[in-house]
């Protein structure tokens, strides 16, 4: 057990990193003029919508997995169709009333097995038109993934990932809002910490802006040599306000998830299957649509398809990273629903929150960051009230925290998937 779970956590820490990482380093390589000794005039690849595309080709991929853990599931009902006699025990009483709570006795360990009539949790199963539901955070999901996307065109890998915690605090209201949840004051305590430590991780990123690629990228290890800081302060603080904005769909997104999943039976792995298969239909369309609305009369701004497509194509270290990260994108959501079903999804919000850690000391060590002690003090701050907000440390003792309950105390992000 120990090892599966350490395979587990480190796969899903690995993944996720590689996530934002190639997706960042996508958003570098030069694309246009870079023998231009002007380092201004150079043009990167800068197709968020591509990149969103991206990331459902990978969690359409959850959807190929489901289906084989389901024959596979199938298959080993079949092999296992034993018929099973235990014999009733002197005291045990049979009954046609729907209403009664039947006990039988005469287990094989001895003890009653009891069969509840009351089934705790979704009774529907998601079938036939149902599963069209899904489409609602599927269109949440591609607004906010793509507003994402631009945002970490301008700001860098590390205080890109530190600002999505906002979604707590959107999340936390919407919550309250829609779900009849109820936050105590630690709770509201809690989003000031992320709200104060999202202010100071996104000054940071305008006081120090992130640095650019100023020569042609032909191998990914010459990236780290290769890039200069630029003091554009406005580009900056356009990445933040992406970054920022984007969370209200991302928390949208979770709180409709989990009021479908109230309701229906459906497996996570399943869920993210069918949002990958209607992300994936749904930006293929609108990306024509668009293409034709807005593209054509702004040739190669982020709706004119031909030039990203022809970009994707062209250059070996974007279509090399965009298959990375399909895979990569798969991986993540594969372990991090493992992590989930074998400890706990505090315990993988946790683990998922190192991750900021890992992208900074990649991004420092391959140049694209410089380091900053008010971006430490920002994250500290951060990571502090999501921990709080989680339950995972205590709030100072001048909150009450009150007893646990099943229903009001469990994490109220379901991060089921990943984008990035």
């Amino acid at each position: 057990m120990a090892v599966t779970t350490q395979f587990l956590v480190t796969g899903m820490l690995i993944s996720g990193v590689c996530n934002t990482i190639l997706n960042k380093l996508q958003d570098m390589q030069c694309v246009s003029h870079c023998d231009d000794p002007d380092p201004s005039k150079h043009e990167f690849y800068e197709q968020p919508v591509w990149q969103t595309l991206n990331m459902f080709v990978g969690e359409t991929m959850c959807f190929v997995v489901a289906y084989v853990l389901l024959y596979w599931e199938r298959y080993q009902e079949k092999r296992n169709e034993v018929t099973v006699y235990e014999p009733l025990g002197a005291e045990a009483t049979l009954t046609n009333d729907s209403e009664t709570v039947t006990i039988v006795e005469g287990g094989s360990d001895g003890s009653p097995i009891k069969i509840d009539d009351e089934y705790r949790g979704p009774t529907e199963e998601m079938t036939g038109w149902r599963v069209l539901w899904f489409w609602l955070p599927t269109i949440c999901d591609i607004m906010g993934t793509t507003f994402m996307n631009v945002g970490l065109i301008y700001t860098s890998a590390s205080v890109y990932q530190m600002l999505r915690g906002a979604v707590v605090l959107f999340t936390g209201t919407f919550s309250v809002l829609f779900l009849r949840r109820r936050l105590y004051p630690y709770h509201w305590f809690s989003l000031f910490l992320v709200v104060l430590g999202v202010s100071i991780v996104g000054m940071s990123s305008i006081f120090f802006p992130p640095v650019k690629p100023v020569a042609p990228v032909d191998t990914i290890p010459n990236l780290a040599t290769s890039v200069e800081a630029t003091d554009d302060s406005i580009e900056a603080m356009v990445g933040v306000f992406f970054v920022i904005f984007a969370q209200i769909f991302t928390a949208s997104q979770f709180v409709i998830e989990e009021k479908i999943m109230e309701k229906y039976r459906v497996k996570p792995v399943l869920a993210v299957g069918l949002e990958g298969i209607f992300g994936l239909s749904t930006v293929t369309v609108g990306m024509f649509v668009l293409y034709f609305l807005i593209g054509k009369t702004h040739p190669g701004g982020y709706f004119d398809i031909s030039v990203g497509f022809n970009q994707m194509i062209s250059y070996r270290q974007i279509w090399i990273s965009g298959i990375s990260i399909c895979f990569s994108i798969a991986f993540f959501n594969f372990f991090g629903l493992s992590v989930t079903r074998l400890i706990s999804a505090t315990a993988r919000s946790t683990i998922d929150t190192s991750r900021i850690v890992f992208i900074w000391i990649v991004s420092l060590f391959l140049g694209w960051e410089i380091f900053s002690w008010l971006q430490v003090f920002g994250f500290i701050v951060l990571i502090a009230g999501t921990f709080i907000f989680n339950d995972v440390i205590r709030p100072p003792p001048c909150f009450a925290v009150p007893l646990k309950e099943t229903s009001e105390n469990q994490p109220l992000l379901p991060e089921d998937h990943e984008h990035l």
